[in-house]
């Protein structure tokens, strides 16, 4: 009887790792182990394009030549734009071998930090900062009408492949939250950009995506009329003239 249970218990664990890639990697913790795919395991090839080879010799000219490893994220990072918003283990490999280091070093940093992508992602990849003052402001309901809009969930890419939708905390503008950004990697690294849009609303949210969708950029910074980048809205209250210098010193003489 029980021989019979573990086997069963053995069965339904062999029937979750064989499901499709993508929908096992629905939570981000899942996203810290490789299990290969037809897309994505080391015997495909993966090289930097002739041009990118140019920008790695130029990334690796900022460090010494015994500490190439320290270069380990902006090359990530370009392999990232290269490939379209994520990073196959084929390409970290090419990645340990430019800076001449153990593969094993490399998924390290890739699985470390939230700004590499280990899954396929949209040609827009849209982020939703999810940290408090955000939060407070309105990022949950933006989010929602991201999914709702583009009929996905949190991590999924649409049909056409044009958007998806995750989470990042803390994009450093609190004071304009709630607060977007958007990676596009719809011209591959050449074209590749990495913009804020600020003060937004679930509205505006929907325009941003459809605007994208035209191949329309919209300015990025706050949407807010009445705001000037982080100003106060409706303009200063305070400090409006310029500041008396201290009785203590003479600035003029510095």
């Amino acid at each position: 009887m029980l021989a019979r249970l573990a086997t069963k218990r053995l069965v339904e664990i062999r029937q979750v790792f064989r499901q499709p890639y993508q929908s096992s990697r629905a939570f981000s913790t899942a996203l810290n182990y490789h299990i290969d795919s037809p897309d994505n395991n080391p015997e495909l090839p993966w090289e930097f394009t002739d041009s990118n080879r140019e920008k790695v010799k130029e990334i690796l000219s900022h460090y010494p030549s015994n500490y190439k490893q320290s270069a380990v994220i902006p090359l990530l990072d370009l392999a990232q734009q290269q490939h379209g918003g994520w990073l196959p283990v084929s390409a970290m490999n090419a990645v340990a071998k430019v800076i001449e280091v153990a593969p094993i070093r490399v998924f390290e940093v890739a699985t470390f930090y939230s700004m590499f992508n280990r899954t396929k992602v949209g040609k827009y990849h849209l982020l939703v900062c999810g940290t408090t003052p955000c939060m407070i402001r309105g990022s949950r309901e933006i989010e929602d009408a991201l999914l709702k809009h583009l009929g996905v969930k949190r991590n999924e890419v649409t049909k056409d492949g044009l958007f998806s939708v995750g989470e990042m905390e803390c994009m450093g503008c609190c004071v304009n939250a709630p607060m977007i950004t958007v990676a596009d990697y719809s011209n591959g690294s050449a074209g590749y950009t990495y913009n804020y849009y600020e003060d937004i609303t679930p509205k505006q949210v929907v325009e941003i995506v459809e605007m994208l969708r035209k191949g329309e950029k919209l300015p990025p910074g706050t949407q807010n009329p009445n705001r000037i980048r982080c100003g106060p809205e409706g303009g200063n209250t305070t400090l409006l003239s310029e500041p008396k210098p201290p009785p203590c010193r003479d600035l003029d003489a510095c």
